[in-house]
């Protein structure tokens, strides 16, 4: 037994052989560290447990996004209006044009004419258009050169002459292709016979087309480049993707 000096030893008594440790008082920050973390991880092990319930039981699962698109042309039988637009556009590079689509069960090669007053947007034959030549420009001859080329092509050609006052001096591009309602499909026929040529509609209700030369016009595409830009100018578009509008 030992005794400190200075003190009686029945006051003060220190048993034993070795001396306690002491340390640092533990801080109130760790335990309240050590307390969020635990919350912390029963947070996330709770909300993993309720995401796992969700996938076995398919609570989770939401209804697919139905794809933007419209109705077929054909389910309400009525025939979609084509646009006014440049149908030998397509001929030149990186140029785009909407399809044309021959109109359904009508046989390849058809002759036939569409019925007057009919809006027709069917590629016919060349065989079956009719094509007003008419020259918008200061040079002589052209329609009359023009009207035989087309003709060697297998067209049907009706009036040859110079343009009306409407379009006199006034077509500044390639050629003008005007047709009416029932002559949309052999207006993109012809006007892919020469690059550039846009495309307009009258009120006339046969299927003749008039083919308008313009100030920029020299020859019309040798029937290789025409075929190429025909092809391209009745290319059905893509149809949208899943979940694309």
């Amino acid at each position: 037994m030992l005794t400190p000096q200075g003190l009686k030893g029945k006051q003060y008594r220190i048993t034993g052989n070795s001396y306690p440790r002491l340390g640092r008082p533990p801080r109130k920050s760790r335990k309240i560290l050590a307390l969020i973390g635990s919350l912390l991880a029963l947070a996330l092990i709770a909300l993993g447990g309720v995401q796992l319930v969700d996938i076995f039981t398919g609570k989770g699962k939401h209804p697919v996004a139905q794809a933007c698109s419209s109705p077929a042309a054909g389910t309400s039988g009525k025939p979609l209006a084509a646009p006014v637009r440049s149908a030998s556009a397509a001929a030149s590079p990186g140029a785009s044009a909407p399809a044309s689509a021959p109109a359904a069960g009508a046989p390849a090669g058809a002759a036939s004419a569409p019925a007057a007053g009919a809006t027709s947007t069917a590629v016919p034959q060349p065989q079956a258009v009719t094509v007003n030549v008419y020259n918008a420009t200061a040079k002589a001859g052209l329609a009359a050169r023009t009207a035989d080329e087309l003709k060697k092509r297998g067209f049907t050609i009706g009036k040859v002459g110079n343009a009306p006052a409407a379009l006199d001096k006034k077509v500044t591009g390639t050629a003008q292709v005007v047709s009416g309602p029932a002559g949309l499909g052999a207006a993109t026929l012809l006007g892919s016979q020469a690059a550039g040529s846009a495309t307009s509609a009258d009120t006339r209700t046969d299927a003749t087309v008039d083919f308008v030369i313009g100030d920029a016009y020299t020859a019309l595409l040798d029937p290789t480049q025409a075929a190429a830009a025909l092809a391209l100018a009745t290319k059905p578009a893509p149809s949208p993707g899943p979940g694309s509008c």
